[in-house]
């Protein structure tokens, strides 16, 4: 990694292109199986399951692929910032395992994860003020029926809000890099779930001591409906807190899950 100088604006921009093709692969990579599965190839198995029987338009897919793709340049741009802050030391991101032990992999990424949806709970809530969605959440709200290609379909002014997060973590938390790129998977696959339009949780999985702090397709379709309820990101836990929970959340579940 440091045979490289990324503070040169050539290498920079030659690492902020390998991201924008890491992320842009990722989205399509866990995006694209979603929608094959669930939309080309058996459609009638997933019907009963579906939160709306009606699937995004072809416009609407072009749309969210278009600011997708845009997201993307920014991820990548923090990707690459947050690589030249580690070149230069600034950063907590460590090579060696041994440094902190394999029992802090798994307490970093819950240690992160948690950091993230408080922020992103709070952020989300923010944007759902009547001035500030009308200027950049709106556009993801426009996805009325969400499919697993919504999922980065975000205005470049949420996108940047949404890209700091995780370099701002990894200036004080301990990472190893390859937890940081399992965070970065997680969130990716996790937003895809949620978009997807389809339950993919098994029937009563809301009560298990498990799934009761899960977001899935389920909990999260009812935000893009009410806008008022489920601001969460991965799990449940801020709306149970702060009592921002839909109350049709339980009943939409066994529904969508019989």
């Amino acid at each position: 990694m440091y045979q490289y100088d990324f503070t040169e604006p050539e290498n920079f921009l030659i690492l902020t292109g390998l991201m924008f093709l890491i992320v842009v692969f990722r989205y399509t990579f866990v995006a694209g199986i979603f929608y094959l599965v669930f939309y080309i190839i058996d459609p009638k198995s997933t019907r009963s399951r579906k939160i709306f029987q009606t699937s995004a338009s072809k416009e609407q897919l072009k749309k969210e692929i278009f600011w997708s793709t845009f997201t993307s340049i920014l991820f990548a741009l923090a990707g690459a910032g947050m690589v030249v802050l580690w070149q230069l030391g600034h950063t907590a991101i460590y090579e060696y395992i041994d440094q902190y032990g394999w029992w802090w992999i798994p307490i970093s990424f819950l240690i992160a994860t948690f950091i993230h949806e408080t922020y992103y709970y709070w952020l989300h809530r923010w944007m759902h003020k009547p001035k500030v969605y009308r200027l950049i959440h709106k556009t993801h709200h426009d996805s009325h029926i969400t499919s697993p290609w919504t999922s980065f379909s975000f205005h470049p002014g949420e996108g940047v809000l949404q890209s700091l997060i995780i370099p701002v973590i990894v200036l004080f938390l301990p990472m190893h890099y390859w937890t940081i790129v399992t965070l970065l998977t997680f969130m990716t696959l996790t937003s895809a779930i949620n978009h997807s339009n389809v339950e993919i949780y098994p029937k009563g999985f809301y009560k298990h001591w498990l799934g009761k702090w899960l977001i899935g397709a389920t909990h999260h379709s009812l935000h893009h409906t009410q806008y008022r309820y489920n601001f969460g990101l991965y799990f449940t836990f801020w709306d149970k807190w702060m009592k921002t929970e839909s109350a049709k959340y339980e009943g939409n579940f066994e529904k969508h899950t019989n």
